[in-house]
């Protein structure tokens, strides 16, 4: 498959009253004047705080507040890592934004991956009760997947995003331009949400990452933007479907029960969200394999597409319990009436929730992958 140049391109997140637009390609992050247009219409009043961190900070900051104008703009800058998504930084952030005296009519901007995406969002929720905020994603997984789709937390020592809320963004500004310097294991890390897409939802798009492991390694314009924007208009497709998971969204969680027990048990910010997620994903499909019948060939296609784009499919040399495992797992927010929820595939492109996985069986895998 051919692909045309990259120009910029927008679809919806649609949700009635509070649909949103995901834009994606040049969208000149690095080019104020341009950046300007875009936020123009978004921005409700004078009141801007951009919430980004120490490694984005040098890179982009200080294009974003030339295309901000002559706005009141405060900026919150918080040390970068899953280890400050936290209780401590979101009290950090609304004491900031009080003592800079901002009202209702505040907008607040992410400029940085997920964790600065996610804590901006539920600072945004709660802060004077709900004020707008902006998206700009820079690395691969907060384009593809934190970015969208409305759900903001910050992670408790006993589990991952367990404080929270859903509280979607004014819009989505994913600039393919930053990811050129993206460093090689977090571009990779984010690879492992866009095959998630293929999975759960998509043979055809499934078909195309493996035609096209080559580009994405070189990280063509063209195959990125395209892989982003199909990645989103699925995300997109599911959360205008089901915004709050009260069924189908549940489906985007393949591989995140067992990868979410994998960064708490490592500790936050040893494993990448999206390399603890690719390891969740090959359990998911040996467990698919076992309970409804996956083609052992298609678990396989999923492990060497994850390894030729550079992502772990086994834990290695890091040790965890079976038994911590599973009580990680336990505590994970996928469970409904003690009883784990499992996102398990019958075929590449067709998954299902169930919650029927014995015991037992989830040992006998873990103690089978964990060896």
């Amino acid at each position: 498959m051919t692909l045309a140049a990259p120009v910029q391109e927008t679809l919806y997140v649609e949700l009635a009253d509070r649909s949103y637009p995901i834009h994606v390609g040049d969208l000149g992050v690095q080019q104020p004047e341009r950046l300007s247009q875009l936020l123009e219409p978004l921005i409700p009043g004078q009141q801007v705080a951009v919430i980004t961190n120490d490694t984005i900070a040098p890179l982009y900051l200080s294009q974003l507040l030339q295309a901000l104008g002559q706005r009141q703009v405060d900026v919150y800058q918080l040390p970068d890592g899953e280890a400050y998504k936290t209780l401590d930084s979101f009290a950090a952030v609304t004491t900031f934004l009080l003592e800079k005296r901002h009202n209702r009519s505040t907008c607040l901007i992410a400029l940085g991956g997920g964790v600065v995406g996610d804590l901006c969002g539920f600072v945004a929720a709660t802060f004077q009760r709900g004020v707008a905020f902006i998206q700009i994603p820079t690395t691969l997984l907060a384009q593809v997947d934190s970015s969208v789709g409305g759900k903001t937390a910050v992670n408790h020592p006993v589990g991952k995003n367990m404080i929270g809320a859903f509280y979607q963004p004014k819009a989505v500004l994913a600039d393919t331009t930053v990811l050129a310097t993206l460093p090689s294991r977090e571009y990779a890390a984010g690879l492992a949400e866009v095959i998630k897409y293929g999975v759960i939802d998509d043979v055809e798009f499934f078909d195309f990452l493996e035609a096209n492991v080559s580009a994405l390694a070189r990280r063509s314009s063209a195959t990125l933007q395209h892989v982003i924007l199909r990645s989103c208009a699925s995300k997109a497709k599911v959360v205008s479907e089901d915004e709050r998971e009260s069924g189908r969204r549940a489906i985007l969680n393949f591989g995140h029960t067992f990868g979410h027990a994998i960064e708490k048990l490592a500790g936050y910010g040893q494993w990448l969200h999206g390399e603890a997620v690719a390891i969740g994903m090959v359990m998911a499909a040996e467990l698919s394999v076992l309970h409804c019948g996956f083609p052992p060939a298609d678990a396989q296609r999923l492990r060497t597409l994850l390894q030729g784009l550079g992502l772990p499919v086994i834990l290695g040399q890091q040790r965890i319990g079976v038994d911590a495992m599973i009580e990680a797992m336990g505590m994970d927010k996928k469970v409904s009436d003690g009883r784990l929820k499992f996102v398990l595939a019958r075929q590449l492109g067709d998954v299902i929730i169930s919650d029927d996985v014995s015991l037992n069986g989830l040992r006998k895998l873990l103690t089978e992958q964990m060896s």
